[in-house]
């Protein structure tokens, strides 16, 4: 599927399923569509609306606890979401910051449901480390 062609609406979708069931790099359809000249305000929006969403879907499931979901639509094991008990409970939800990170940025967000972290403190973090990594990625690229 061409991303691009839907405009602002597939960096939307893109960014949602990078952060959730698709190991994609929604970074290189944005660096695409600044290529060809879409405004870089509206695709730091579309992108870092959806790569959140994404990363809240995880959180959800996490605090669902349902873990034959989570292993088949996150592959995620319990054990490893365990492994950040200790970080979690000590820094609580600032670890969403760190959510926008590759290969432990969808386990983090999964412990911070699990472990019940405020999801309005993590909804705040998360969404300013995944706009801080979009606007970094605009601002090399423009």
């Amino acid at each position: 599927m061409d991303f691009i062609s839907l405009g602002y609406w597939g960096l939307f979708i893109i960014s949602f399923l990078a952060a959730t069931i698709i190991p994609f790099s929604s970074e290189g359809v944005l660096a695409a569509m600044l290529i060809n000249d879409f405004n870089p305000t509206l695709l730091l929006i579309a992108a870092s609306t959806g790569n959140t969403l994404g990363g809240l879907s995880g959180y959800i499931l996490g605090y669902i606890g349902n873990w034959a979901l989570i292993e088949k639509y996150l592959k995620t094991k319990k054990d490893k979401v365990l492994i950040y008990e200790s970080r979690i409970k000590k820094y609580g939800a600032l670890i969403a910051f760190l959510t926008w990170l590759p290969f432990i940025g969808d386990i983090l967000a999964i412990a911070l449901g699990f472990f019940r972290v405020s999801i309005y403190k993590t909804i705040l973090y998360m969404s300013i480390g995944k706009t801080l990594r979009y606007a970094v990625v605009i601002y090399i690229i423009s």
